[in-house]
């Protein structure tokens, strides 16, 4: 039986029963509205008020995990006689990797008999979930401490993220796009299409015109980027928009013969950046 424990944290979007169901340990990113002092961890409020809230025009803002909330729950498995993996919230995106990075080295100062390993998912949102559900496919197989660190690092630039948004003002904040952009893509009903590069950065790769034909640009995208298709998985995540999510998972069905492993929620902590609507398609690629 191995040894170790395996940490991930809450912008992967699985939910509290799927963290349970894998056996690992989630830490909270946090977020607030910015109208309120009150913080949130990311499971604390049902998805759908927050995208509620944020549809009646307040802004979220989030927190990355520091390196003493990460201190207090890596020790909690090492004074346990238990080695660690955390495998990370993409660093392209957040702080989060480099708090853990730094609790990490302090930690093996206090505990040398014990191993830390860190890993930059690279990734995010169901995406991020999808490389946890891949090594620990291989750790059910018997991969090490080791192994499994080296196979996350190795197939975070295989996992696909294609996605698709509804209102361009949440990208606009992010400056993904220009407040012009924003206001003539809106008017013109322009649902861009993106996906995370591999140095794990956020990319608008080009424009379609209206939600029909950005799902259909998600299916297109599987047929032409999967690594053998045929073995999956196909995970979903959706901010608010689960009729959307079911006619992707639907079309992917019809197109390609294919079972949706999971569909997700995109949760606050996600969402805050992309808006209600916001519709996500992962998948196992060539490449990026």
């Amino acid at each position: 039986m191995n040894n170790y424990t395996v940490f991930v944290d809450s912008s992967c979007d699985m939910n509290m029963e799927t963290i349970a169901e894998w056996g690992v340990k989630s830490i909270d990113l946090t977020f607030r509205f910015i109208d309120s002092p009150l913080e949130y961890k990311n499971y604390d409020m049902p998805t759908a008020d927050f995208y509620r809230n944020l549809r009646d025009g307040r802004d979220a803002k989030t927190s990355a995990i520091n390196s003493e909330a990460f201190k207090e729950a890596f020790e909690h498995e090492l004074k346990a006689d238990r080695d660690l993996l955390y495998i990370a919230f993409s660093s392209g995106l957040s702080t989060t990797y480099n708090s853990a990075c730094l609790a990490a080295r302090e930690l093996e100062e206090e505990y040398p008999e014990r191993k830390i390993l860190v890993a930059d998912s690279l990734s995010a949102s169901a995406g991020y979930g999808m490389l946890v559900y891949l090594t620990l496919k291989q750790i059910e197989s018997g991969a090490t401490l080791e192994e499994a660190a080296a196979y996350a690092e190795e197939r975070r630039l295989h996992i696909c993220h294609w996605f698709t948004v509804d209102d361009l003002n949440f990208l606009k904040r992010g400056g993904r796009v220009s407040a012009t952009a924003a206001l003539v893509g809106t008017a013109l009903g322009i649902k861009p299409v993106l996906h995370m590069d591999n140095e794990g950065h956020l990319i608008s790769m080009f424009n379609v015109r209206g939600r029909k034909k950005s799902i259909k640009a998600l299916v297109t995208k599987l047929g032409e980027l999967a690594e053998n298709i045929e073995e999956g998985p196909i995970f979903i995540s959706h901010g608010d928009c689960i009729d959307d999510a079911r006619e992707l998972e639907s079309q992917i069905k019809d197109a390609y013969g294919l079972d949706t492993e999971i569909i997700a929620d995109v949760g606050p902590v996600i969402g805050s950046h992309s808006g209600p609507g916001t519709l996500a398609l992962f998948f196992v690629g060539k490449e990026r």
